[in-house]
């Protein structure tokens, strides 16, 4: 049973290997045109220079801005005390 299933494991392999066509090259979609602050080498975008990415481009060279969460509501502060009478003065 071990001889089957090993004989079965390397010959899978060369079967498969009949089917690839390597005769015909396929043209390659150009790259999509780089907009303002791209950075090289990613999808990422610095628009305003600040070394911080500010958003990204698609595929078809759209660029999206990253949409950031709402910033939280600041935490209620209690009024300051009254500077007299807190000592009975």
């Amino acid at each position: 049973m071990r001889v089957a299933r090993l004989s079965l494991l390397l010959a899978a392999p060369i079967g498969l290997a009949a089917c690839t066509n390597m005769d015909d090259d396929v043209a390659v979609a150009p790259a999509a045109p780089v907009g303002p602050g791209a950075i090289v080498g990613s999808i990422a975008a610095d628009r305003n220079g600040d070394g911080i990415a500010d958003g990204y481009y698609t595929v078809d060279g759209t660029y999206v801005a990253f949409q950031a969460p709402p910033c939280p509501q600041p935490a209620y502060a209690p009024p300051p005390a009254p500077a007299t009478g807190e000592r009975g003065i």
